[in-house]
């Protein structure tokens, strides 16, 4: 099974598209802020272009804690009473990613780079910022050594991945430059 996230009205062959509102091009309708429907390793491919910068973090204002956060934490780490921290938006969605993926499967992300032009900011519908050295608390193999190695733990990632490239492109927009990040990720297990 191959994967097209936030589809909208893009087909791409070979790929079953995914999206939150029906349309066109969408074969599964699926909020990706939840816990995603596919089993654990089930799926060989995946393309998120302009999707991922969408998913948001918990929402929730209370102190204790939510059923969403409880419900992903509790699929994750069955042994866990309780989460440690709520689930972030960027560690939900690559966390998810990665329990998905076979192992080596691979992932193709595009998000507006945070760090440079309108991209991220222009669209009020963005939630979550993304930044080239953000990638390296998800894997040994994308500089994360120190990133991941230490800190996944603590920061609820259960998400690993070996960077199989990165680059970043321009875009001329109506007004603005819009620069994004297109990262190519392989799934380890």
């Amino acid at each position: 099974m191959k994967l097209n996230l936030g589809c909208a009205d893009r087909r791409i062959d070979g790929f079953i598209g995914v999206d939150i509102a029906p349309g066109l091009e969408v074969d599964e309708i699926v909020d990706l802020e939840g816990p995603w429907p596919w089993p654990d390793s089930s799926v060989l491919e995946v393309r998120a272009h302009d999707v991922a910068e969408h998913i948001g973090d918990c929402s929730h204002v209370q102190n204790w804690v939510c059923k969403k956060c409880i419900a992903l934490r509790f699929r994750l780490e069955p042994t866990m009473v309780l989460p440690l921290r709520h689930d972030l938006g960027r560690i939900h969605f690559l966390n998810e990613l990665c329990r998905v993926l076979v192992p080596g499967g691979l992932a193709t992300i595009e998000v507006p780079d945070a760090l440079q032009g309108a991209g991220f900011i222009q669209d009020p519908t963005h939630k979550t910022a993304w930044t080239r050295n953000m990638f390296q608390y998800f894997g040994a193999g994308i500089g994360g050594e120190f990133a991941h190695g230490r800190l996944s733990i603590g920061y609820g990632i259960t998400a690993k991945f070996n960077l199989v490239s990165m680059e970043r492109r321009e875009y001329q927009d109506t007004y603005d430059k819009v620069w994004k990040i297109m990262a190519t990720l392989e799934a380890v297990k």
